[in-house]
């Protein structure tokens, strides 16, 4: 029986929620055998938003009980009032009286959480702390201490908490921060230190605007320090108590208070802010003198090609729509332009964009238009079929159009960008017709179309030739866009001269329309995208294209028309109508190509267990154990409380009993049983460097579960607190399935993030009766599943793992297993033998910068590099689809294994861990750049006609069917429709050239190649953006590196930041090498050299190479120009 809508989405989540309290009363069974850190499953389960934010302010030691009130104010408003709202009752007392320093402290801590949906770790450490200060007068002023984890937050976040803090300021009547002349100087110093030694911001501001901000921020933003980089001028301030760069407040002010303004101007007209009247000013100016800033082109990297310039004519025409791959930061490319383009781009390689985003990923979309290409013997050809683009491929002289580039119309809304003027396509010709058709009924029977043909012309079959002009003269519906050409290229007199050398003529019953041989015209053509056959004769065109053109350009009347340019002309001349096929053409480039590979600690690590120099370069505990009996190590401090032993691990051996941590002075050493050393007055800790009876240890373990591996890699020193190992046990089953642990003791796999609505059956490798068991019982379109070709709608915790990622997790689920069985002594829980077996189970998705693992279900598979998954589980990790890659992880591995007390102890230490688990997706709190997305499966003619206004989006979302109208309804879950349909969402390239060509010189090489056959490329100035933006500051910063660097021990791994004296490491004896040699100083001088001998870079840039080569011969005393040539690959 086929359940209704809201029964099915019901049970899906029931179902899901069963299977997840199957798998904590395992873990909790395995927990409770006593050989972990804690004795129960240290993940907990969340059920919405409140409870995350709970959770989240219990984690740095608070009770406030504010989920209930969470929930309720959720009911009616935004979350961004709830976060405010929420503070506000903070500050007034609502939940208790605290002294005004917590109360600031807890209330932006607790809006932050709700900003951020409870699941990053910017509330727990990326805000260090909130002070209240002192002016000398005795009236204080408010300070936010950030940390880096605050990125984690966003922009828009970032800077709502510091609006936060202000209004909590206002309401605790604290004064205004005043800022020295200074401390401002200090900021922006420390700005642009930070922008050449660490890393680039979101945005770039000039220095004025940054002054501006510092001066009028009502509330200090400062921060501890996260880089060891300091500041030379503005040094020892008194209210800056470190000299290094503060990267959090860094990037609070620059990317989110002056990066996201816009977005901040109605929260500061709501809550009527006016110390940031300032701000408002700024947003105004922008807007009024907003002018494209191609900043996509800001950092071409060698290797990754261009593919479009900026608004260049035969770029990527802009086309409006959502297939059931795209969205999200996801754009269609048809797969033919992914073929001619050379394969570097494959599905899941990322984009970076000219607008309306700054970037995204590349997946097929075959809907749409393709390119258009000229071939070696003078052709010209529209590639709609992949197959044919890998004939012609070698083929190809010129790439003369790109073809589409598949935009959602929630791009621009999520980006606040105004709409750009839309190509005529076939979906708003067919808005056009139905719309004449309604105002003209009189007119069809004078069409001598067939009734059954008209209907399929409106359903998407393209008209022919003929039939075309007969609905544009009929109706006055404008020429269909399959016969609609690039004339606004054009000028009039381009139009005259092919004109003057057409010749129609009649072959077989058939048009045929010659043009006389002139490279002039040629050219007209090409530009014009007219497909035709070329010979020393001249050039042909067939078909319909004869047809179209012949009747476009035959006058009926004088040529004695004037017009602006080739479009107006054509119209005048042929009175027809004929709208312009391309007004917006999209700049593109490369950038990171797709990626899904095991997560591996650098280096790789098995277990993580100490084992400092004593095993080797790979920490080697086998070796260690087999050179020594005893090792040094800093351990915690934990002994058996029956018979004293001391321990390494939580369940003595002996007795069997838990252990015990014991408290020393790490200053004298002596044991202590209360927090501070009597003697010393210090905090006590809980660990020491002591004696581990290494060989013992591993004989051990190796007798507990009944083998052991031939090397078992550890890690050099513990970082998080306690100094706590993991059990050997666990180490060597992973060394046994090749299997790298992660900080926290799980297991990761990790895949590019792509978005996916609708899969067929036959995609994911899947068959119709196990999708039935799993809940698929229907088509999309509500017909029953029968086979392998229908398409069926995602549910929203459903995911496509690549085949990379089953394998590998398929090796995983025997680790799990014998973990259970060998370590544990339980049963056995997947008992899986090969990828299909994991169809159904659970796995856990986490992003890098929250602290909140996303439940899903495994569902299928792709042989792309990317994990497709529904918006909403994306989302639900904070996530869009931009080209980053995500973990996935088998649930079991993440409930039994992970542990806080293995996290490390530094800042950040809490992000891209699961200290709570998200078990069913709600819409509404999941990250709201998903409620732009549209679920329509057309857009109104309206919407087009709205685009060439370049209309603001947000006045158009009434007149769309977007996820944000269902919000609260069953329908948000489900009837999910697209507006392009998709072949195959693997019908494409599946790895990028790039990375099969292993060496940047090769790259190099295709990257130009490419470049010179693309009309939308200036192939020089690709290469001037290649020496100035990669290569020269590379080579650069080597040099630099070269004579800072440190020298480094074989042996140990020990650094030096000078050379002993004695010539050998002194802690080991082992011999030293310098870090950095002279091959990777000079690894791109012989390629800048060649590339500005055969390039047009100027004379700057190539003085500039000279100037290295002099640098680097004076170094090194060896001509570079007596290295092997790279013309070869020039």
């Amino acid at each position: 029986m086929t359940l209704s809508g809201e029964a099915d989405t019901l049970k899906y989540f029931n179902s899901l929620s069963e299977e997840v309290k199957r798998l904590y009363e395992v873990a909790k069974k395995a927990r409770s055998r006593g050989f972990d850190p804690t004795l129960d499953v240290e993940v907990r389960q969340t059920d919405d938003l409140a409870a995350r934010v709970e959770e989240m302010i219990r984690n740095i030691g608070e009770e406030l009980g504010v989920a209930n009130r969470i929930r309720e104010l959720c009911k009616s408003m935004p979350r961004e009032e709830v976060a405010f709202k929420v503070a506000e009752e903070i500050a007034y007392g609502k939940y208790g009286k605290l002294d005004d320093e917590k109360t600031l402290n807890l209330g932006i801590r607790v809006a932050l959480a709700i900003l951020t949906e409870g699941i990053t770790a910017a509330p727990i450490q990326g805000i260090d702390a909130v002070r209240i200060k002192s002016y000398p007068d005795g009236t204080r002023y408010a300070s936010i201490y950030f940390a880096g984890p605050i990125r984690s937050a966003g922009g828009t976040a970032q800077a709502l908490t510091v609006l936060v803090g202000d209004h909590l300021r206002r309401i605790l009547r604290l004064e205004r921060y005043k800022p020295s002349e200074e401390e401002v100087r200090r900021f922006i110093e420390e700005i642009r230190l930070y922008e050449r030694e660490v890393a680039r911001f979101q945005y770039h501001h000039p220095d004025s605007l940054i002054e501006t901000a510092i001066r009028n921020i009502p509330v200090e933003v400062t921060g501890v320090p996260t880089d060891p980089v300091e500041v030379s001028i503005h040094r020892d301030l008194p209210r800056i108590e470190t000299n290094r760069v503060r990267g959090g407040a860094l990037r609070v002010i620059n990317d989110g208070i002056l990066g996201k303004a816009a977005k901040l101007k109605r929260y500061i007209q709501k809550l009527g802010l006016t110390d940031w009247d300032w701000l408002l000013k700024l947003v105004i100016a922008n807007e009024e003198g907003k002018a494209a800033i191609n900043k996509y082109l800001a950092d071409v990297v060698a290797g990754r090609p261009v593919f479009s310039y900026p608004a260049k004519a035969g770029g990527f025409r802009l086309r409006y729509g959502r297939a059931r791959n795209t969205g999200l930061a996801a754009v269609g490319i048809h797969p033919a332009t992914l073929e001619v383009l050379q394969g570097f781009l494959a599905i899941g390689t990322q984009v970076k964009m000219e607008g309306p985003g700054k970037a995204a990923i590349v997946v097929p979309v075959d809907t749409i238009e393709g390119p258009i290409v000229k071939l070696n013997d003078g052709s010209v050809l529209r590639i709609e079929d992949v197959n044919v683009a890998k004939e012609m491929k070698p083929k190809i002289e010129e790439i003369l159009h790109l073809g589409d580039l598949l935009v959602s119309f929630s791009e621009f809304l999520t980006n606040n960008q105004p709409l750009l003027p839309a190509g005529y396509c076939e979906e708003w010709w067919i808005e056009d017709l139905k719309d004449s058709l309604n105002k003209m009924e009189h007119a069809l029977r004078d069409l001598g179309i067939n009734p059954e043909r008209l209907r399929s012309i409106l359903e998407g079959d393209p008209p022919t030739g003929r039939e075309a002009l007969i609905i544009s003269r009929s109706l006055n519906v404008p020429l269909h866009p399959k016969y609609t050409y690039f004339w606004k290229e054009l000028k009039t007199d381009d139009v005259l001269a092919l004109i003057n050398s057409l010749r129609i003529e009649t072959f077989d019953g058939d048009l045929v329309v010659k043009v006389k041989p002139s490279p002039l015209i040629k050219r007209v053509l090409e530009r014009l995208g007219v497909p035709h056959s070329a010979s020393e004769n001249g050039y042909v065109i067939t078909g319909d294209h004869a047809f179209v053109i012949a009747e476009l350009l035959r006058p009926s009347g004088s040529f004695n028309v004037t017009a602006n340019d080739g479009l107006e002309f054509v119209n005048k001349l042929s009175g027809l109508r004929i709208v312009d096929k391309a007004p917006t053409y999209v700049g593109l480039r490369m950038g990171r190509p797709e990626k899904a590979a095991e997560r591996k600690m650098k280096p790789p690590v098995h277990v993580l267990f100490p084992v400092d120099v004593y095993g080797g370069s790979q920490r080697d505990i086998v070796r260690a154990a087999r050179e020594q009996e005893v090792i040094k190590v800093d351990l915690a401090s934990m002994t058996c409380p029956t018979c004293g032993a001391s321990l390494h691990q939580f369940m003595c051996p002996k007795c069997g009993v838990r252990a015990i941590f014991n408290a020393s002075c790490p200053v004298c050493k002596s044991p202590i049983n209360r927090d501070q050393c009597p003697k010393c007055g210090r905090y006590a800790v809980y660990h020491a460097v002591r004696e581990v009876r290494i060989k013992d240890a591993l004989e051990h373990a190796f007798r507990n579960i009944g083998e052991g591996p031939s090397i078992l890699k550890g890690v050099r020193g513990l970082t998080n607190l306690l100094k706590i190992p993991e059990p050997l046990e666990k180490g060597i089953f992973r060394s046994k399935y090749g299997l790298s642990v992660y900080k926290d003791g799980t297991i990761r796999f990790d895949a590019t993030n792509a978005p996916l609505t609708h899969f067929k059956p036959e995609e994911v490798g899947v068959d119709v009766e196990r999708l039935k068991q799993l809940g698929y019982e229907v088509d999309f379109e509500g017909r029953p599943l029968e086979r392998v070709n229908q398409l069926v709608e995602l549910k929203v915790q459903d995911v496509i793992i690549p085949e990379k990622a089953a394998n590998y997790l398929v090796k995983v689920a025997k680790y799990v297993d014998e973990l259970l069985t060998k370590f544990y002594k339980l049963e056995a829980f997947y008992k899986v033998e090969k990828p299909s077996d994991l169809v159904g189970h659970i796995i856990v998705g986490m992003s890098p910068h929250t602290s909140a693992g996303v439940v899903g279900r495994i569902i299928g598979f792709t042989k792309a590099n990317v994990c497709f998954a529904h918006p909403y589980w994306h989302a639900a990790k904070r996530r869009n689809c931009d080209g980053d890659e995500d973990s996935i992880s088998l649930a079991l591995d993440v409930l039994i294994n992970f542990s806080k007390l293995y996290l490390p102890e530094r800042i950040g230490g809490f992000m891209d861990a699961p200290l709570v688990l998200v078990v069913s997706l709600n819409p509404r709190e999941v990250d709201d750049e998903v409620h732009n997305l549209e679920v329509h499966s057309k857009y109104p003619k309206v919407f087009y006609e709205h685009t060439l206004r370049k209309a603001n989006p947000k006045k158009l979302e009434k007149d769309l069917e977007l996820v944000s109208s269902r919000l609260g309804s069953d329908r948000q879950y489900r009837d999910f429709r697209f507006t392009h349909g998709v072949t195959r969402i693997d019908l494409a390239p599946l790895d990028s050239t790039y990375k099969k060509l292993g060496s940047v010189f090769k790259a190099v090489k295709l990257q130009l190649e490419l470049a010179r056959k693309i009309r939308a490329v200036d192939v020089d100035d690709v290469v001037k953006r290649i020496l100035s933006l990669h290569l020269l500051p590379d080579l650069i910063g080597n040099l630099r590196a070269y004579t800072r660097q440190i020298v480094r021990c074989k042996k140990c791994g020990e650094r030096y930041r000078r050379p002993p004296l004695i010539g050998i490491c002194p802690k080991c004896s082992g011999k030293l090498s310098l870090s950095i040699h002279s091959k990777s100083v000079t690894k791109y001088l012989t390629l800048a050299l060649n590339l500005i001998e055969h390039y047009d870079v100027g004379p700057y840039i190539k003085q500039r190479v000279k100037l290295v080569e002099r640098e680097v011969f004076d170094l090194f005393k060896v001509s570079i120009l007596s290295q092997k040539p790279l013309t070869d690959y020039l």
